[in-house]
């Protein structure tokens, strides 16, 4: 069934939302239904719109991107955050993943890559930049061998290794469901077993598992 994106541009650029609403309205699939230039105007918009996908710029003079993306996830958790920022950082982009967002992806990539992001968040997965995954996959894996952490194979089964799996490269539970054969129940058996067992509260969290686990290749 076609469901439409309601999305909120967040950018202190005007030319920059002006871009983005051209491109995000061409699609088939999305409605651009409002604009913010800073963090608190960004709150406020997303209070009153409430929109499926905002997508929030990091960088702005009134009101960090940050800040407002953890205030929105907790405030609205049924709004999905994806940030598109200037910034290349790993550091950035745990903060974000720790403050709710959904997503990571910087302003160079292609207008196909954000599209495919918008629609990944949306469909309740996590979308992050390859090219900053990459150095926060070798941060992670490095501080995993020097906490001592069990590879996964240890703690999960082979099949709630599998789930977790699709779970974090952002498949829907219908959808992983397919994949593997099994039905939508027993999805959500297994992701709530995951969750009890790894001492999780959040897809995000769930998502930071696997990527410490070698279970998610961002190539």
């Amino acid at each position: 069934m076609f469901q439409l994106t309601r999305l909120l541009l967040v950018d202190d650029h005007a030319v920059v939302r002006t871009g983005l609403k051209m491109l995000l309205n061409a699609q088939g699939d999305m409605e651009v239904i409002g604009e913010a230039s800073d963090g608190d105007e960004a709150l406020e918009k997303a209070r009153i719109l409430h929109p499926d996908v905002i997508l929030m710029d990091l960088s702005m003079p009134f009101g960090s991107g940050l800040e407002a993306t953890r205030r929105i996830t907790s405030d609205l958790p049924d709004v999905k955050v994806l940030v598109l920022t200037m910034h290349d950082d790993e550091g950035y982009l745990r903060q974000a993943l720790e403050y709710g967002a959904s997503g990571y992806i910087v302003k160079s990539a292609a207008d196909l890559e954000l599209i495919s992001a918008i629609r990944a968040v949306q469909r309740g997965g996590v979308a992050i930049d390859p090219g900053v995954a990459r150095g926060l996959v070798k941060d992670l894996k490095r501080g995993s061998v020097q906490q001592g952490m069990s590879p996964p194979k240890e703690v999960l089964s082979p099949r709630e290794s599998e789930v977790l799996r699709m779970i974090a490269l952002g498949y829907t539970l219908p959808q992983t469901a397919q994949k593997l054969g099994l039905s939508v129940k027993t999805i959500e058996t297994h992701k709530a077993h995951l969750m009890e067992k790894l001492h999780l509260r959040s897809r995000s969290d769930l998502v930071r598992y696997a990527i410490k686990n070698g279970l998610v290749n961002p190539e």
